[in-house]
């Protein structure tokens, strides 16, 4: 519509009025818009100053990070892709393994045993399933293996985990 919209921002008008020296997170999550982008040079400078869209200024302090998790960087110039410190990991070459052992030890209702045996499962059995979904199964939206791996920790969680309420 090409109207202002505050709301993405209102988060970092937050973090600003925070004067505590607890370090603030703003993460921007999605596709990278040419515009928006090169928009957000002045925030990726040492002067941390965020210029918005209806010409208002927002100064973050030394407390306030931002990081973008983006899927290419295909419209970003060379201007914005410089002030940016960058990590790039294919998810092929992380595979499934670290996210569901990091997904495993954050249960506080597991036993260690219990731990142990859930790890042992998706060894046994994950890489076995992946390969018939991508031999026999038709996939109405492609995902990356541990995407799927991840759908299957959170239907785990819903019926292993009780919850209060």
């Amino acid at each position: 519509t090409l109207e202002w919209n505050d709301v993405l921002m209102a988060t970092g008008r937050h973090a600003v009025k925070d004067t505590t020296d607890d370090h603030k997170w703003i993460v921007c999550d999605g596709p990278v818009d040419a515009l928006w982008i090169e928009n957000m040079n002045t925030v990726l400078d040492d002067n941390k100053m965020l210029c918005l869209a209806n010409s208002e200024r927002i100064k973050l302090n030394s407390t306030i990070h931002m990081l973008f998790e983006v899927q290419d960087l295909a419209v970003a110039s060379p201007a914005t892709v410089s002030r940016c410190g960058m990590v790039y990991i294919d998810p092929g070459d992380l595979g499934w393994r670290p996210c569901v052992k990091t997904w495993v030890e954050s249960q506080d209702a597991f036993r260690n045993d219990t731990k142990d045996y859930i790890l042992e499962l998706f060894e046994t059995s994950i890489d076995g399933g992946l390969k018939f979904i991508r031999k026999k199964c038709t996939q109405g939206m492609v995902q990356v293996d541990v995407n799927k791996v991840m759908a299957v920790c959170n239907l785990m969680d819903a019926l292993l985990i009780e919850r209060g309420g």
